[in-house]
Formats: C-alpha cells, structure tokens, sequence
C-alpha cells in the first residue's frame, strides 16, 4: 500500500510541478516541500477514494453516511478493509448490509476506526508492552480490539473472535492514518 500511494503522490507532484510556475529562485525550500507533501495527502476518505483496492469500502462509508465525519478534523486511525477483505464476506452481506440495514453497517465501519492517530512503531511498542495477552484498542464505535504479534505481523482480533492482519501500515492522511487489514472485523 506504501507504493501505491507513493506512487499515486509521485504521479499528483509530476502534475502538479508540470503546471506550476517556476520559483524565484529556482530552489525548493524543506519547507515548501513539507507544505506540498501535507497538502498531496487528503483526508481519509479521499486517500481511499483514490485506491480503487478500497471501493467496496468508500461505497460502505457513503451508504452508512460516515464520510463526512471520516473528512472531519481527526485525527483517526482507520483499520482498512480492502475489497478482498468485504468478498470474504458471505454472498450478499455487504448488499444488504449498504442497502437494507445501514445502521449494522455503520456500527460495523466504526469498528474499524481509532480516536487518535496511532503509527505503525507506537502500535507494536504498545503490543510488546502489553505482553501475551494483547494490546487493547479501543474503537470510536464503543468496541475493543485486540492487537498482537505474530510472526512478526499485527494481527487484531475482535468481539467475536475474528481475526484480521494489517498488510500495509501507515498510509498518511491529513486528518490522520490508514492501516490496511485483509478482513472485516465484527463488533459484539
């Protein structure tokens, strides 16, 4: 997931150098570049909405009316289902889930989402500190989620047992982070 957004940055500061006017002096400052890098990452819901791995996703957000308040100040830590994850769902889950009972969908999308901005490295300090039981998350949605290592991988576990690894660790947001998980997680 790290390259891709690199390389979707890359491709939007090609565009953007293409059609921008040339400096005074020729030079770009660390600070321009730190200004440029800050405004190139849009709020969560625009990181996704830019990765089509994440449709099924964005599609779920918009249908649970979650966008707007995914788009707020933050920060928020967004454990992100991609497409594969949704299609391990039984046949029919998420259409009725977008369709038929919002609501259930909705408690599930907040299931995935952190009040704080928590990075890769803060994470795995805070399952090494916690021990073998795990480190609990909690989610924006009033749930826990346990976060432990193994093989080297995060692996978070929810209310009902379900597991689900993070692939891919902190695609930047301006409002705050995505991890990138490989199943849906499921509140009590």
């Amino acid at each position: 997931m790290k390259t891709l957004n690199i390389g979707v940055a890359s491709a939007i500061a090609l565009a953007l150098a293409a059609c921008a006017p040339e400096a005074d002096t020729g030079e770009t400052t660390a600070d321009e570049m730190t200004v440029a890098e800050e405004t190139t990452a849009g709020t969560i819901v625009e990181v996704a909405q830019g990765d089509e791995s994440f449709s099924t996703l964005v599609a779920a957000v918009t249908a649970a009316e979650l966008g707007e308040t995914l788009s707020g100040e933050g920060p928020f830590t967004v454990f992100a289902p991609t497409n594969d994850a949704f299609a391990k769902l039984p046949e029919g889950t998420v259409e009725t889930l977008t369709t038929e009972d919002t609501e259930t969908l909705g408690a599930i999308l907040q299931y995935h989402v952190v009040g704080e901005a928590v990075d890769a490295t803060t994470l795995t300090a805070a399952i090494e500190g916690a021990g073998e039981s795990g480190y609990e998350i909690p989610t924006v949605g009033g749930g826990t989620l346990t976060a432990t290592l193994v093989d080297g991988a995060v692996v978070l576990t929810d209310a009902t047992g379900g597991t689900a690894t993070v692939t891919a660790t902190d695609v930047a947001a301006s409002n705050g982070l995505v991890h990138v998980i490989d199943t849906v997680l499921m509140p009590q």
